[in-house]
């Protein structure tokens, strides 16, 4: 059997037992910070401030969060091309929105790789061909946080609140190491040599450098419209750059506390960094109404949906029909 453990950190006996205490303290700090400022609030204040939405910012809200869905279904048909399979596009894009909308509410388990191998496969696709696209659109959504992300940090980093002792100074250093990653995978895709590597088993191929770009502007976009969503809801309090930014702090800090939706620590992010800007009833007016509008409203669609996807699939299982199956893996 292979030595996995030579040369790695995570190979030492303390290992998983410190990283278990880090998510645990990580979780009860989110924890804290979301109960304490949760009995602070004054909950009917909230509602009220979500009232006073006007049916054109509303709209405009859910053109861009419309648009943001769009963009994310385009990752999958860039897996489609990658993996070289012959699913019609509106099959891949039905796939990807039904995914994305159970991955937003329910986790990246239940919607990012549950419900794509279940729809995928039930459309004639093998384990090894989903497993390329959801790695593509993965290294998709990630890129473009880093780069997007990156950028910002180091170039136009928070405005912390007053009592913070994180500088900008640190901001910077890590923007600029979120940018150099994301350069770097581009550089590889370019430039390098080996084209194919070995992940937990799994055969990982990169992909050309016209494909990468494609990857990183469809991702930043992603993650620009939905910071839009939210710049709206906010009335252009305040400026776009420190929306997104705090966006992109709570979406990072949403994975690691491995909570459904990110329940609860959104919100809290967002009164940490800002409510010393804004009042807490308005931010919390904004975030609600854009969970339900980014959140909610395509769950809504996508329940219905998958059962009929679910339904179609049976009936063709019934009748012996074969959906159309991959053709010769290529990148």
């Amino acid at each position: 059997m292979p030595d996995r453990s030579r040369g790695g950190i995570t190979s030492r006996p303390w290992w998983p037992g410190l990283k278990r205490v880090l998510t645990c303290a990580f979780f009860a700090l989110v924890a804290w910070l979301i109960v304490k400022h949760a009995r602070q609030i004054e909950w009917s204040d909230v509602f009220v401030a979500m009232q006073r939405y006007t049916t054109p910012t509303l709209l405009a809200a859910a053109a861009l969060a419309l648009a943001s869905h769009a963009v994310y279904g385009s990752y999958d048909v860039l897996g489609r091309h990658y993996a070289g399979h012959d699913l019609r596009i509106r099959q891949v894009i039905g796939v990807t929105f039904v995914s994305y909308a159970f991955n937003l509410n329910f986790g990246s388990l239940v919607g990012g790789f549950a419900f794509r191998y279940r729809l995928y496969s039930r459309l004639g696709l093998d384990t090894a061909v989903i497993t390329r696209v959801l790695a593509l659109s993965l290294t998709t959504n990630w890129l473009g946080y880093l780069a997007l992300g990156g950028t910002l940090f180091l170039l136009r980093p928070l405005e912390l609140p007053p009592d913070w002792k994180l500088g900008s100074g640190g901001l910077r250093w890590l923007g600029a190491s979120m940018l150099a990653t994301s350069l770097a995978y581009l550089a590889l895709c370019a430039f390098a040599r080996r084209r194919s590597f070995n992940l937990r088993g799994h055969d990982f191929t990169l992909p050309g450098a016209r494909l990468a770009l494609l990857q990183l502007v469809l991702s930043m976009l992603n993650w620009a419209l939905i910071g839009g969503v939210v710049f709206m809801l906010l009335q252009r309090q305040i400026d776009y750059p420190t929306v997104l930014a705090v966006l992109l702090v709570a979406a990072v800090a949403g994975v690691i506390a491995h909570v459904p939706a990110g329940l609860g620590v959104l919100e809290a992010v967002f009164v940490a960094l800002l409510s010393h800007r804004v009042p807490t009833t308005e931010l919390l007016a904004a975030l609600l109404t854009y969970r339900a509008i980014y959140y909610l409203a395509p769950l809504a669609v996508a329940v219905p949906l998958y059962l009929t996807m679910e339904a179609r699939a049976r009936r063709a299982g019934c009748a012996g029909g074969q959906a159309v199956g991959p053709r010769a893996q290529s990148s």
